[in-house]
């Protein structure tokens, strides 16, 4: 199942004069979180665990490791069980809050979402937003 590509985007209602780049930024986030969390597959853990060292010391933004590694593709090969299940919950364009709260917690004073700029400062802002989305998201599982 894909949960995103960056074609999609840069390839469709995307504004002008923005690098391509631009289109990975909020997926890169949202999977640069769940990796960092302990989410993501052995496609990521094992198969490319140098890459994923290469985000941990930060060595590359969210975006960019998002696009270099994943080719702009999203993906339930890219998480764990856990991390689909909360993918397919949360980060859904058409019924989860993962947009909404990108855009509320970075993209409030910009245009779009497109215009937020693929830094670790900006992860910084966003990461505890999932982080609550997250536990929240946990303790309702662990009711049901």
């Amino acid at each position: 199942m894909k949960y995103d590509d960056a074609s999609w985007h840069y390839e469709g209602d995307f504004p002008q004069g923005l690098p391509f780049e631009a289109s990975a930024t909020h997926t890169g986030m949202f999977l640069a979180w769940a990796l960092l969390r302990g989410l993501g597959s052995p496609l990521h853990t094992e198969e490319l665990e140098g890459d994923l060292q290469t985000l941990r010391r930060r060595e590359i933004t969210p975006g960019a490791y998002f696009l270099k590694v994943c080719d702009g593709k999203f993906s339930d090969t890219d998480l764990n069980p856990i991390g689909n299940r909360f993918a397919q919950d949360y980060f859904d364009f058409s019924t989860g809050e993962y947009l909404t709260d990108y855009e509320e917690t970075l993209a409030e004073d910009l245009d779009d979402i497109y215009q937020v700029a693929d830094t670790w400062e900006n992860f910084d802002l966003l990461k505890p937003v999932l982080d609550e989305q997250f536990r929240d998201w946990i303790a309702d599982q662990e009711e049901d």
